[in-house]
């Protein structure tokens, strides 16, 4: 029997054999995904941030082909110089018909919205009281005539007497003051009759101004007082009729040089939304100081307004025509564009290429505009699909827009335009 003692702890077993390399692996891992990151960082950046050179677009547009674009050449002719600016419609005489004595409104001679002309009659106020004031005060009148009378006889037979010494000369003295006395009676008599008659003449009320009344402001059978603001009816004057607007203090110093060289300027009425004319009249006048407040000054234009078109207190658009610059460059305001070299233009060269072309721009209206500087007559401008093109970029223009262009009107023979803006 064997006495040595027994080891009864489990063997140790062996690790295996790629138990030793798993900590080098570990390692390398943790460095390739920063590594990784940071070059995919890099390139996404490049991306955003790298600018496009002039090849690379060039390279794009020559994939893609040449953009198709309309063009418009460049003419010369007349740009009328207007100015534009918003106006009330003001009757050049608007009266409220009020009454001059108070008493019983007895009859209304007018219908509501009538054409009326200075004299015709409206109202009649009741005239039975200022009748009978006038015939009492014509009797006052004839009794004093016969006093007066009465006394310039006794005072030719004091006289007489007095000359023979039949009388005291102070007799006669007192006869022909008398006589003075009763004369300024007399006038006093014969002014309060006039009086009398104009109240009674005041009961019949006349149209004072030629015009449209309003809508009737009293009834008959109301009593009515003199002094009353809210009058019986309104005349408002509508041949001819003119138009209140302003303008900017700015265009103050070409106005006055224009009326000064006695120019007579014309003014067009719009309707509200700019677009319908409404009448076409004559500049008046304009007011004698600028408002501080706003910087503008008032203006009047005047309308014949035989249709009526124009009515009082209507909103309406004005244009001034201010002057007429002949010989003007004048292209489709489509063409203009704004960005960082300022306004410009997409000019069309010979070899179908576009080029960016700075430009001063002078009066134009809502289709039209001036090009005082920067561009010469006969040039082509792009009008239509100038938002993708760059400088330099290669362009084709359709058949049908080259012959469209090639048949339309100049803008010059186009006559007056619609509406105009400095």
């Amino acid at each position: 029997m064997d006495d040595r003692p027994v080891d009864l702890r489990p063997p140790l077993s062996r690790p295996p054999d790629r138990a030793p390399t798993r900590p080098r692996l570990l390692r390398w891992s943790r460095l390739l995904w920063p590594v990784v990151g940071l070059m995919l960082i890099a390139a996404l950046a490049w991306v955003i941030f790298h600018p496009q050179s002039q090849t690379t677009r060039a390279s794009r547009y020559a994939l893609n082909g040449p953009m198709p674009v309309v063009a418009a050449p460049a003419e010369t002719g007349d740009m009328p110089v207007v100015l534009n600016a918003l106006g009330t419609v003001t009757p050049l005489a608007n009266v409220t018909v009020t009454t001059q004595i108070s008493g019983q409104l007895m009859q209304v001679g007018f219908q509501e919205g009538q054409e009326v002309n200075k004299g015709d009659f409206l109202a009649q106020i009741d005239p039975r009281p200022y009748q009978a004031a006038l015939d009492q005060l014509q009797a006052q009148l004839v009794k004093d005539q016969a006093l007066l009378k009465g006394a310039q006889v006794d005072l030719g037979r004091f006289q007489t007497l007095a000359k023979q010494n039949s009388i005291a000369q102070q007799q006669a003295d007192d006869q022909f003051y008398l006589v003075h006395q009763y004369e300024g009676t007399v006038k006093s008599d014969e002014a309060m009759v006039e009086n009398a008659q104009l109240n009674l003449a005041y009961c019949h009320i006349v149209a004072p101004v030629t015009g449209r009344v309003g809508l009737r402001l009293v009834d008959p059978g109301n009593y009515i007082q003199a002094g009353n603001s809210t009058g019986i009816v309104v005349i408002a004057q509508l041949k001819p009729i003119s138009v209140i607007f302003t303008l900017p203090e700015d265009n103050l110093p070409a106005l006055l040089k224009r009326v000064n060289a006695g120019a007579t300027l014309q003014v067009t009425a719009y309707d509200r939304s700019g677009k319908t004319k409404i009448a076409t009249g004559k500049l008046s006048t304009f007011d004698n100081q600028i408002d501080v407040t706003t910087g503008t000054f008032k203006l009047r234009a005047v309308f014949d307004n035989t249709d009526e078109m124009l009515f009082p207190n209507q909103f309406v658009n004005v244009q001034l025509l201010l002057d007429t610059d002949s010989g003007a460059i004048i292209i489709p305001s489509a063409a203009i564009q704004r960005g960082a070299p300022g306004t410009f233009v997409y000019v069309v060269k010979p070899d179908n290429t576009v080029a960016v072309q700075k430009v001063t721009l002078g009066p134009s209206d809502s289709e039209r505009v001036a090009v005082t500087g920067g561009l010469e007559p006969g040039q082509k401008v792009v009008i239509d699909g100038a938002d993708k093109l760059r400088d330099g970029a290669k362009v084709s223009m359709p058949a049908a827009a080259a012959a469209s262009d090639a048949g339309a009107t100049p803008p010059a023979a186009k006559g007056q335009p619609r509406r105009s803006t400095q």
